[in-house]
């Protein structure tokens, strides 16, 4: 997971495969006439993540057969009444290789792989939650927010992992920027990704860092907002607690 391996959702309407990402940001692709971006070797890739379309034939010498089947998240998808599909297994395995990944026969097994989807799935399960408690904060004013798009921005470390890395603690092993429509505005976050321990019965792997980005002055406040509620609780626990009674 070190090696900036991406784990998000993806449509199954525009079928795009999302794993792995390490793009350079949105000039990493161009757009088409007809919406659709262009990647920089020509091929179609899909506007909502940059990914090009979903391949869930076999790979050449692939070692063992795969499951193509997808699972549908909890997360909404934009535009729609439907929610973001997972990638299969034979998917995610051939984005990797895509990447440059390679797999001698001893190195991988058919069961890593469902693995890998699982705690791939239940991370971007536990950043959808951290958002809608940000989201929160705006209930009732939109209490149906839905994931747009999103992109790896793996090379480009947000301001808060530089600081905390000046500091001397660990760098995150990767970034997502997810487009929310809080019912018809867009507000991005950012989510970093630390790494650590594998919970075996939830197979939650990454510790998430998720939070609005500081693009306006709504999402300013709502970030000192639940800053001084967070040092409320960790020093006055008491008086947190009576508030919340109250």
């Amino acid at each position: 997971m070190g090696n900036n391996l991406t784990l998000i959702a993806e449509s199954p309407a525009q079928g795009s495969e999302c794993p792995i990402q390490d793009m350079s940001g949105p000039s990493s692709a161009g757009v088409g006439p007809d919406g659709a971006g262009v990647g920089a070797d020509g091929g179609v890739v899909d506007p909502r993540n940059l990914m090009p379309p979903p391949n869930q034939r076999p790979a050449i010498n692939q070692p063992f057969p795969l499951p193509i089947e997808r699972q549908k998240s909890t997360i909404p998808k934009s535009g729609t009444e439907e929610t973001w599909v997972y990638p299969s297994q034979q998917m995610f395995f051939n984005a990797l290789l895509r990447k440059g990944w390679e797999f001698g026969p001893d190195t991988i097994q058919a069961d890593d792989m469902a693995h890998i989807i699982k705690i791939h799935n239940a991370n971007n399960e536990s950043a959808w939650q951290e958002v809608l408690q940000w989201e929160n904060l705006h209930n009732p004013e939109c209490g149906n927010p839905k994931l747009k798009s999103f992109g790896g921005k793996a090379k480009y470390f947000s301001p808060r992992a530089q600081f905390r890395g000046w500091m001397g603690y660990e760098m995150p092993f990767d970034r997502h920027d997810w487009i929310i429509d809080r019912c018809g505005k867009e507000v991005r976050y950012i989510i970093d990704y630390y790494d650590g321990e594998l919970d075996p019965g939830s197979h939650e792997f990454a510790l998430l860092d998720v939070r609005p980005a500081m693009d306006s002055f709504e999402a300013v406040s709502d970030r000192m907002k639940v800053a001084w509620w967070r040092f409320k609780d960790e020093w006055f626990p008491a008086e947190a607690h009576s508030q919340e009674v109250q």
